[in-house]
């Protein structure tokens, strides 16, 4: 009660702020030789033994504010909120008042204002760097995931996938543009694989190319933004990246051929069917280690083991 009283509170002090016209626009080697299930804040993991974190060269999520978005949002104290948290992932997970202006594009003195009103409620915990996502975050959080019928029908598969071909498994979904990983298995002691929550170009992803072969808002929203090089491998000419899509449309699987990562390679496959695309899963290697006409079997088949038994799971949930 006492943190709903403080949101409340923080909502009325703001709200001056808001203009009557302004809007809020926003917006994956050897078999392991144990199968390790943790089902914490961060992922699920069979491994050899425990994962820290990751090098330099890690897979995480990016920062996704736009400029043009900040700029629109940040008029309305909704959007400000928006901005702020937004700014943390898994690259800052800890920023100060100057990498949070560096990243919103609000003054200090704004951003030192509502971060002490959001450390109030649990959104944002000061830490010794300045401040973190707050437990309260976290606890939001794992009730989108748990809420997630794709994730809970997935879960079983992607710890079968990930036993059976010793790779990372990965199962994601579309959101702006960009892929959102819902959850994933990892295997033996690779570190360079996303984590959950994470979000990921989807033009130079197997995962994000999976889906977007059959999304045709999704791909208009991909070319209408930046497609920058992130290796020499990554496609960045529509007219290169229609043509992938296209033969992912036949094949109904997509590879990333060390176009994220140089030293990675994935194979994804779609979960659903042409029009009514659920998401994908995928499985990550690496690069010259991997018999990817295998995995890619195994990722086709696994992604329609999920589609049928969230269908089946749709119909119960319908009769009853």
């Amino acid at each position: 009660m006492r943190r709903l009283q403080q949101a409340e509170a923080l909502f009325l002090r703001f709200m001056p702020e808001v203009s009557e016209t302004s809007g809020l626009n926003g917006r994956w080697w050897a078999m392991p030789s144990t199968l390790n299930l943790v089902t914490s804040a961060t992922e699920i993991g069979l491994t050899d033994e425990s994962l820290g974190s990751g090098p330099a060269g890690s897979i995480t999520g990016s920062h996704t504010t736009t400029r043009s978005s900040r700029q629109n949002s940040e008029r309305t104290v909704f959007g400000r909120i928006a901005s702020i948290m937004g700014a943390f992932d898994g690259n800052q997970q800890v920023l100060g008042l100057g990498g949070l202006s560096e990243r919103t594009g609000l003054p200090k003195s704004t951003l030192h204002r509502m971060a002490d009103q959001l450390c109030q409620v649990g959104w944002l915990a000061r830490d010794a760097g300045g401040y973190r996502v707050g437990m309260r975050m976290f606890e939001l959080g794992s009730l989108a995931i748990a809420e997630n019928r794709l994730y809970e029908v997935a879960l079983p598969h992607l710890v079968a996938l990930a036993a059976k071909t010793g790779m990372s498994a990965h199962l994601g979904v579309l959101d702006q543009g960009e892929v959102v990983h819902l959850g994933k298995v990892t295997a033996g002691s690779s570190r360079l694989t996303a984590h959950r929550g994470s979000r990921l170009p989807a033009y130079c992803t197997a995962l994000g190319k999976a889906m977007a072969a059959y999304d045709d808002d999704a791909l208009r929203t991909i070319l209408a933004s930046p497609m920058p090089r992130r290796t020499a491998n990554t496609i960045t000419e529509p007219f290169a990246l229609r043509s992938e899509l296209g033969q992912i449309r036949k094949t109904g699987v997509a590879y990333d051929r060390g176009e994220l990562h140089e030293e990675l390679c994935c194979v994804a496959a779609p979960i659903g069917r042409p029009g009514e695309t659920l998401g994908a899963i995928s499985l990550t290697g690496v690069s010259g280690r991997t018999r990817w006409g295998v995995a890619a079997e195994a990722v086709v088949s696994t992604a329609s083991a999920i589609a049928n038994a969230n269908y089946r799971n749709t119909r119960v949930d319908a009769w009853m």
